[in-house]
């Protein structure tokens, strides 16, 4: 299959080489200039997207996707599947989405779990939303690039499931650093601790995969001095999509709405921007009730 692939960063890269590596065309395009091995660069992302019969994004945020679909759907052929795998607002893949089918394409807006390193090794989950062809399409590239793929339902229902998703895993990973730190506090030693809230009814995945403690667990970002990782910034991007779309929504969600202040602090005054999104156990320790 012709593929273009348009965001070639740390995510998109190692994607678009796994599709490469599997024996499909793969031409890449980012404005960086960064490659990926076994794809062929294209000077312009209108050359990159010429003759492909799926176009696959993966870019920071909704306004760059909007930005992109603008020069790309244009010079798509017809019949042909935009593919987008960024994380971006719900509002923002919609309409993306609407402007590729008034243009006589299929779209699916399908974004990613599992970090740069399930994008290296083809583990990621795929959520995807669109019409059941336009997914049947995109499903033997979720397949060589991920481990499962999930079609949550219409255009945005992707975005939707992953903004959930990271809500859950923002506010879990907090409690699981405030149980921690205040393990440390009773006198509770940190291996005891994971022993028993990892069978226990404090399971998690934040516990029990991704153990923000050192030495404790599962080896995550926290055996690295919480080098990313999933980086701070991206969880707090994820969590002000919550609220976006809770606002939008008319949806309650508290603990969502805290979850994002908190991180806001972490990332914009706690020196946080480039940590890991695990770093929050650091931050309660340093830290007292009053604080």
């Amino acid at each position: 299959m012709q593929i273009a692939f348009i965001g070639l960063g740390n995510m998109g890269a190692p994607m678009a080489a796994n599709l490469a590596a599997a024996g499909h065309s793969v031409t890449g395009f980012d404005t960086a200039g960064t490659t990926a091995e076994g794809v062929t660069n294209a000077a312009t992302v209108q050359d990159a997207v010429s003759g492909a019969e799926v176009v696959i994004t993966m870019l920071p945020n909704g306004a760059i996707l909007r930005a992109v679909a603008d020069q790309v759907i244009p010079a798509m052929q017809a019949g042909a599947t935009l593919v987008d795998c960024s994380t971006v607002d719900v509002d923002s893949a919609r309409a993306v989405a609407d402007q590729a089918i008034a243009a006589g394409l299929m779209a699916v807006d399908a974004p990613v779990s599992g970090g740069v390193g399930g994008a290296a090794g083809g583990t990621l989950t795929f959520m995807a939303g669109g019409s059941a062809e336009a997914f049947s399409v995109a499903e033997p590239l979720f397949e060589i690039m991920g481990q499962k793929a999930v079609h949550c339902g219409e255009s945005g229902a992707g975005q939707a499931a992953k903004i959930c998703n990271n809500m859950i895993l923002g506010v879990t990973m907090i409690a699981t650093c405030e149980a921690f730190a205040l393990a440390d506090k009773l006198g509770l030693d940190r291996q005891k601790m994971f022993d028993v809230v990892s069978t226990s009814s404090g399971y998690s995945w934040t516990m029990n995969a991704y153990t923000p403690a050192l030495g404790v667990g599962a080896t995550s970002p926290a055996d690295n001095d919480y080098k990313p990782g999933f980086a701070s910034e991206l969880m707090l991007k994820d969590l002000r999509l919550s609220q976006q779309a809770a606002e939008s929504a008319d949806a309650d969600t508290p603990m969502g709405q805290l979850a994002s202040a908190l991180y806001e602090q972490f990332v914009e005054n706690e020196d946080g921007r480039g940590m890991d999104f695990s770093a929050m156990l650091p931050r309660f320790e340093k830290r007292g009730r009053g604080a």
